[in-house]
């Protein structure tokens, strides 16, 4: 019943816009009517699909005698090994005692109490992620995580894929390809090559079911390392596992998991064993490229949630049906703010009651930017595939590039506003009076994702964002990070998000030399301690090109989100030659490049603030923020006298000249979630005054022109 109701949650279907249905804003003029979205993936009725039982059990069987073959010989060079004494140090300084390649963490969970090690699902040997029942190699430092962290939460998740993996493998058959837990941390997906198969609810069931008893045979997670030679013994029957092998390095030690039957490529770490999943439940399907590549190999992606108790699991529904009933796609339909045509997929129309916001966004940040020292600027949307060669994009990023040719020369619209802004601190000699210099840009960017990863506004092609670039000295590099982290708080405090900061480090292959990493690394540490915000370490996540800040929102369905963007950059300076002269004239440094945006992108932040508002805009934002009602015809004069006055006053304001009646009238004001209705006859008219009922308040009050523009004014000013 859960997973029915699971499902039901997620299945949004968005109806085509007729000429005939009648619009719900009557009293505006006629807008266009294209509100078509694509509807979400409907998987195909149910079929018997025969599953090849002889190749699944020569193929398992296979797999599971190379493992423990592989497994039995690495288990006995390890107890040829000394087990000499190691000390083994926790987060409060305690010191534990242990030994070499014997004791593991788990070990140490069930030392301290049988409650961690009920609850502990994995662990952090000197800032590595370590299998809970994975033998320590010597002296460390040690930290255990649950499913209330965020490393607790991604293990649990990735290895519920495994199950999921296992489930659909023993089911159907399928060729399996790659399953992770989400990017965006809720849940997690696997991809699968099914032929002729398309799954619907009644799979889900099998799975679910399949997933459950993987669940009470308590299977351990087992890790093991082989050769490059070994990993395409192991799935030489998986042309897909094939690839990825054949695509690393001939001496790349490889990691290689099983939980029961399922044997799989994974870095790893996982939860001791599938028993500490405790609810699971397949959320949908949909369509798939093998690497993202139109012209490859269909696959299914079955998405999965899971959780170490079913309350949680229930709880989780409850929030999936509050998310469905305030999707953005259908509330911003239903409010006449935006459409997206099949003519340009990925690309919104936003009607007028959309750009209002859309613009307001805009405006509020460059506000922002005036008080805070950013000077806006406006970059070309293409450029000759040069410039994108010396950024590096054509070689690493091309295949998500829009590129035509202009006279027989290669170009490409533009996906990022970096490349074009260290052009613009190159066109001229710089000094050191001038940093840090901070530029701002609004341009348009296009990125060329697949139609089959379009998704309302949070995923397009065509879309604006806050962009900023931040050219600096290293002795710089503290206090403009500190501007940022302050600058994301005042906006997300506005709109009434909570956040979370974390610290990504030096990954194993980096640019630059140490000692400049080390000291960006510890002035991004100070600046977020300045912050005043509890920030935690994310080891060896930074970009190979400089240590960033990762910053994730919560809205108010408690869904977390990452649109803010906080990045060093030690290669682009150094790839353009940018440069600036130091107090010694002769003497030339290479500037630091902060990336930077608050909202991320426009589209995106408009998605999640429509969600999180629930259509009901605060005043500041809103595209409706007053509405004029007239009881009568005979009252219309005076109504669109008073709509001409807070219009000149700078407000968003209607008049509603239906003949409806008056209440029917204020109840679609109601429901169009205007912030203020005035409703106005021959009283209010002899008098120059208005009857004033605020939204979701069922009290109402009569006011002079005059005072109700001053309530606005201080409703503006409330914002800041």
């Amino acid at each position: 019943m859960l997973c029915t109701r699971l499902r039901a949650a997620l299945s949004i279907q968005f109806r085509r816009s007729s000429s005939s249905t009648p619009s719900p804003f009557p009293y505006i003029h006629s807008l266009p009517r294209h509100f078509s979205s694509t509807p979400l993936p409907i998987a195909s009725m149910a079929s018997n699909h025969p599953k090849d039982e002889a190749y699944l059990r020569k193929v398992i069987a296979k797999r599971i005698q190379v493992f423990q073959s592989i497994q039995s010989r690495q288990l006995a060079q390890r107890e040829s090994l000394p087990a000499d004494p190691i000390k083994i140090t926790l987060p409060d300084g305690t010191v534990k005692e242990g030994k070499k390649w014997v004791t593991s963490p788990m070990d140490v969970a069930k030392e301290i109490s049988k409650s961690l090690a009920a609850n502990a699902l994995i662990s952090q040997v000197n800032g590595v992620l370590w299998d809970m029942t994975r033998p320590l190699e010597d002296d460390c430092e040690l930290k255990l995580f649950t499913f209330d962290s965020d490393e607790g939460r991604d293990t649990f998740w990735h290895s519920s894929a495994h199950i999921l993996g296992e489930s659909v493998e023993q089911e159907y058959g399928c060729k399996l390809c790659i399953g992770p837990c989400t990017t965006r941390g809720e849940g997690f997906y696997y991809d699968a090559f099914y032929g002729d198969l398309g799954l619907n609810d009644d799979h889900f069931k099998q799975i679910e079911s399949a997933a459950m008893k993987a669940v009470a045979d308590k299977q351990p997670f087992e890790r093991i390392e082989v050769s490059k030679d070994e990993a395409l013994q192991i799935f030489s029957e998986n042309h897909f596992k094939i690839e990825i092998i054949n695509d690393l390095p001939a001496d790349k030690t490889i990691t290689v998991y099983r939980c029961g039957p399922l044997v799989d490529l994974c870095r790893g770490p996982h939860i001791p064993n599938t028993s500490f999943v405790k609810a699971i439940a397949c959320l949908k399907a949909s369509s798939a490229y093998w690497r993202g590549n139109k012209d490859r190999e269909s696959l299914q992606r079955v998405y999965g949630i899971s959780y170490p108790d079913k309350k949680r699991l229930q709880e989780y529904i409850k929030q999936l049906e509050e998310a469905k009933k305030y999707d953005h796609r259908l509330v911003g339909t239903k409010q006449e703010l935006f459409f997206c045509h099949p003519l340009s997929p990925g690309s919104w129309f936003f009607l007028p009651h959309g750009a209002r916001i859309y613009n307001k966004l805009m405006d509020f940040i460059r506000s922002q930017y005036r008080e805070r020292g950013y000077q806006e600027v406006l970059s070309p949307n293409m450029y000759n595939m040069q410039l994108w060669e010396t950024s590096g994009h054509a070689a690493n990023y091309k295949e998500n590039m829009f590129v035509f040719e202009v006279e027989k020369q290669e170009f490409g619209l533009k996906p990022m506003n970096c490349p074009g802004h260290c052009l613009m601190f190159q066109h001229r000699v710089r000094s050191y009076r001038e940093l840090p210099l901070r530029l701002a840009d609004f341009g348009v960017l296009h990125r060329n994702e697949a139609s089959g990863a379009l998704t309302g506004l949070t995923r397009v092609r065509r879309f604006q964002q806050d962009d900023a670039h931040i050219f600096c000295r290293e002795s710089q590099i503290k206090e403009e990070v500190r501007g940022v982290l302050d600058f994301i708080k005042h906006v997300y405090d506005v709109f009434g998000f909570t956040f979370d900061l974390k610290l990504s480090t030096r990954p194993e292959k980096y640019l630059g030399d140490l000692a400049t990493w080390e000291r960006a690394e510890a002035a991004l540490a100070e600046a977020l301690d300045e912050s005043g915000k509890p920030w935690q370490i994310n080891e060896g996540d930074g970009a190979f090109y400089g240590p960033k800040i990762d910053i994730s929102v919560s809205d108010a369905l408690n869904r977390k989100f990452q649109c803010a963007t906080l990045q060093l950059d030690f290669q682009l300076p150094a790839r353009f030659e940018l440069y600036y002269s130091a107090e010694d004239e002769a003497k030339r440094e290479t500037p630091v490049m902060i990336h930077r945006a608050v909202l991320g992108s426009v589209e995106r932040m408009f998605a999640i603030l429509l969600e999180h508002y629930k259509g009901k805009w605060p005043f500041w934002l809103s595209p409706r923020q007053a509405i004029v009602c007239p009881v009568s015809e005979k009252s219309q004069p005076y109504a669109l006298k008073v709509q001409d006055q807070i219009f000149r006053a700078g407000y968003h304001v209607d008049v509603d000249t239906t003949d409806r009646k008056i209440q029917k009238k204020i109840r679609e004001a109601q429901l169009a979630q205007y912030n203020f209705i005035l409703v106005v006859g021959e009283e209010e008219a002899n008098t120059g005054q208005v009857s004033v009922r605020v939204r979701d308040k069922a009290d109402h009050s009569v006011m002079s022109i005059e005072s109700l523009l001053k309530h606005f004014e201080g409703e503006i000013a409330a914002f800041h």
